[in-house]
């Protein structure tokens, strides 16, 4: 089994207390200590940044945003992502687990209804309008201060949390002027699970649809629905973000990563990638090694 390229890392390490399993913190850029993790990591949980004022640069794997005031950000679990400078910022971070999220619901789909969240196509970065922004910060602000209670009670902060989430939801769903059936969302998420696991094997769109019990007909139009990308540019693209860690944080050949991800023919697997990133393969890891390999 090959060594992780890059860490991952607990809720607990961002508190600088590695050993800690809490499920939920809430914290503010004023007061936080900076966390002792390394600037290339994977996250085991979600989080949430708000902006009330500064800017800031975040990169989700190799898309950079900017961050403004009234602004959220969003980072999934196993997503890489890059720490930039927080320090001249005001705002904070929510961080929770998906075992926090679902704490005694019922309905265990609930977490996957949530387009912008575990979907490497969505636009991470939310500016809503100055009224929606200001009621999300009162539900923050709520949650603040139930998670400092002397006599704090989780479920509070959870139902909180649930609110402030529902609230997101219907900013993104407004801005997108349409609003994706959740069954979708759903399929897709269950989709993009798969994908985690089966994305090296190079399986093509019928392997996932036999595996979801669908039809590749509904996967695509699933797909078509979520992202706007039909379902085998969907799995071509999470293949190739493979390709791009394996090309960045490895001394691996591009020959060697394309038989790792059971591209046969590397002339074919050169052209994929040229065609999906504009770069040979060879070009993308001298200039990735250049910038993120020091």
């Amino acid at each position: 089994m090959p060594q992780p390229l890059f860490p991952s890392y607990t809720i607990g390490h961002f508190i600088n207390q590695p050993a800690n399993p809490t499920e939920f913190e809430l914290m503010r850029f004023e007061t936080m200590a900076e966390p002792e993790v390394e600037d290339l990591h994977r996250h085991t949980f979600y989080e949430i940044i708000w902006v009330d004022a500064g800017r800031s640069r975040q990169t989700i794997d190799y898309q950079e945003y900017q961050l403004s005031p009234e602004s959220l950000f969003f980072i999934s679990p196993g997503q890489l992502h890059y720490f930039e400078e927080w320090e001249p910022l005001r705002g904070g971070s929510i961080l929770f687990t998906e075992d926090f999220f679902l704490l005694n619901q019922q309905n265990k789909d609930k977490l996957f209804e949530l387009s912008f969240l575990d979907n490497f196509y969505a636009n991470p970065l939310l500016t809503p309008n100055s009224a929606d922004f200001s009621e999300m910060r009162q539900t923050i602000e709520l949650l603040d201060r139930e998670h400092h209670r002397p006599d704090y009670v989780p479920t509070i902060a959870q139902s909180l949390l649930h609110v402030l989430l529902a609230q997101i939801q219907r900013c993104v769903n407004a801005q997108l002027d349409r609003q994706t059936p959740q069954r979708y969302v759903i399929q897709y998420k269950l989709l993009k699970n798969l994908l985690d696991k089966h994305f090296a094997d190079n399986q093509p769109v019928h392997f996932y649809a036999s595996a979801l019990h669908i039809t590749p007909h509904h996967l695509n139009l699933v797909c078509r629905q979520v992202t706007g990308q039909t379902a085998s540019d969907v799995i071509r693209a999470r293949s190739i973000l493979e390709a791009k860690r394996l090309l960045t944080f490895t001394d691996l050949t591009v020959t060697e990563v394309a038989s790792r991800l059971t591209f046969m023919d590397p002339s074919y697997f050169a052209r994929v990638f040229r065609t999906e990133t504009g770069m040979s393969p060879a070009g993308f890891k001298q200039t990735m090694s250049d910038l993120y390999r020091l």
